[in-house]
């Protein structure tokens, strides 16, 4: 049969008159249009039914591998940079030793009000009160806050302030507040918290 017999055909066919018991008499072009549309319901039906959820565990997985991948990765930086560490480890170890010897104990506490009195009068500054503070508690440390308040030039002033910051104890200086003691401007009063820390091992 030619194509303009087969298209003649499928012209006079009318879709009513399709019987699957006699699908053997109907014309070509249906019977291929017929196995198409099974062929793609197969396709489509496998896709969903099997290949679909194939996928999902695919993508699943290749995630799984990203993962395990970058921790690999991870895990041989560190071995291969292992001794950096180690020797990055001791230098922290030993920074850190060296910091908390710097940290006054409870017994070397008057010994710094005593440094922090030395320090004022020997800058030529008028002592009005060094008093030390209830203790405040953190993680691993304490803070020791002492209240400071002495008189004198902006100069004796200045020059104090770089003398306790060069104790060989941790000190740091807060709350500074300076104003006038007299009407010339020239003499002034500091009241500044001078804080150190003790290190709390074991407690």
């Amino acid at each position: 049969m030619s194509l303009a017999d087969s298209l003649k055909s499928l012209n006079e066919f009318d879709v009513n008159d399709l019987d699957i018991n006699n699908a053997g008499i109907w014309p070509a072009p249906v019977k291929a249009i017929v196995v198409l549309i099974v062929f793609g319901l197969i396709m489509g039906g496998g896709y969903w039914f099997f290949i679909k959820d194939q996928y999902v565990q695919l993508d699943r997985v290749e995630k799984i591998e990203q993962d395990l991948r970058k921790k690999y990765e991870e895990k041989a930086y560190q071995v291969a940079n292992l001794e950096v560490f180690k020797t990055q480890m001791a230098e922290m170890e030993e920074t850190f030793g060296a910091l908390v010897r710097q940290l006054p104990s409870e017994t070397e506490v008057p010994g710094l009000l005593e440094d922090i009195t030395n320090t004022a009068l020997g800058n030529g500054l008028a002592l009005q009160e060094v008093k030390l503070q209830p203790e405040q508690k953190r993680d691993f440390y304490s803070e020791l806050p002492i209240n400071i308040r002495v008189s004198g030039s902006y100069h004796e002033l200045a020059s104090f302030v770089s003398s306790v910051a060069s104790l060989p104890r941790i000190v740091t200086l807060h709350d500074l507040t300076i104003k006038p003691t007299g009407g010339d401007g020239e003499r002034l009063d500091m009241q500044v918290v001078a804080r150190t820390y003790r290190y709390r091992a074991g407690e």
